[in-house]
């Protein structure tokens, strides 16, 4: 299998696997697998990790057969280490991780492939289920149940199952995956067989992601905006620090380039001039350009001078002056002032 890596490009060479990246043992990995079975593993990745993929691959010199053969054993041990996982539990793939590498490094190889696995096992009937049928499936199950199923699910399968679901019950399951973390795969695996084993689903697209308060005001962000509030309410009820999180996450500063010319004047009227251009340290070219085109040429002037004086600036404080601003919007869009761009929402005329 070694033969098949050859030398290519004029960067990297290299000698310890200890000390290579993630990166680099799968661009040895590809290598030795060869163009075939490589494509066949590329398909499965993000089109941003194919170029840093094909970055390290372009960068390999020259790599020595036992290099090639200790990334290949590592692969094979966490291969079956994901077998262990899914077929006798954590401690089975333990034991096979500290034969392999010793009890330090296992408990991280672990942890990172229990991650993984989240995104790979488990749920698959659920994921490509009908949105309407799978919401009435899960009508009757406790909110928790209902919460680690959509924790696991793309956001706009997500939301679309919650427009199926009481909204009462909606807002249980909203704070709950946004208080959710880890979830064993084995518990995952567990409720994919006792709420599929009988059920006929029709199949949509869906695939994984995580729970917590950004995976939440993910799938908040494709909701209507009167399912949306019924929903925060009732997190609020429970948690409002909780509630406030997600409404921050669920509008970031970048997104203020949304906002039509109106909406962003009514909101410079709120916002001080030095928060303004603290704020406006860290963004893109894009947005400056619509946020002083919504500007007099005086105001955009004075912008210009405050930023110049203000010279080198933290960038924990540039975030907290663009939150205070996204706190600002959100305020305003509450109180009926400014519309945000969201999910499907009912018009009237």
């Amino acid at each position: 299998m070694t033969t098949a890596l050859a030398t290519r490009g004029s960067g990297l060479a290299l000698i310890d696997p200890s000390t290579m990246t993630g990166r680099q043992k799968a661009a040895i990995l590809c290598l030795a697998l060869g163009s075939d079975m490589a494509a066949k593993v590329t398909q499965k990745l993000l089109p941003d990790e194919v170029d840093a993929l094909s970055f390290e691959i372009a960068r390999v010199e020259q790599i020595s057969p036992d290099v090639v053969d200790s990334v290949l054993e590592e692969w094979l041990t966490r291969i079956r280490v994901a077998d262990s996982l899914a077929q006798g539990g954590i401690d089975a793939a333990r034991e096979i991780l500290e034969k392999a590498f010793g009890s330090r490094k296992a408990g991280q190889v672990l942890e990172r492939i229990q991650g993984q696995l989240q995104n790979t096992i488990g749920l698959h009937r659920l994921r490509n289920a009908d949105p309407q049928q799978l919401g009435s499936m899960l009508a009757g199950e406790h909110p928790q149940t209902i919460a680690v199923i959509l924790a696991h699910l793309d956001p706009q399968h997500t939301a679309a199952i919650l427009k199926e679901i009481d909204t009462t019950i909606g807002s249980e399951v909203v704070f709950r995956m946004a208080r959710m973390e880890k979830v064993s795969p084995e518990l995952i695996m567990l409720i994919e067989r006792t709420l599929s084993a009988d059920a006929d689903l029709t199949a949509a697209q869906g695939m994984s992601a995580s729970g917590g308060p950004a995976a939440v005001a993910s799938v908040l962000n494709y909701v209507a905006a009167s399912l949306e509030k019924v929903l925060l309410d009732g997190v609020a009820a429970i948690d409002q620090p909780l509630c406030d999180e997600i409404k921050n996450l669920m509008f970031v500063f970048e997104d203020l380039s949304g906002l039509d010319a109106r909406a962003l004047q009514r909101l410079l009227r709120d916002v001080d001039s030095k928060e303004l251009a603290l704020a406006l340290k860290a963004a893109s070219p894009e947005l400056r350009d619509k946020i002083t085109g919504a500007m007099s040429q005086r105001a955009v002037q004075a912008l210009n001078d405050e930023m110049e004086m203000m010279g080198p600036v933290r960038m924990k404080d540039v975030e907290g002056a663009q939150a205070n601003i996204v706190a600002m919007v959100r305020k305003l869009e509450e109180a009926g002032e400014i519309v945000l761009g969201g999910g499907d929402d009912d018009v009237v005329l």
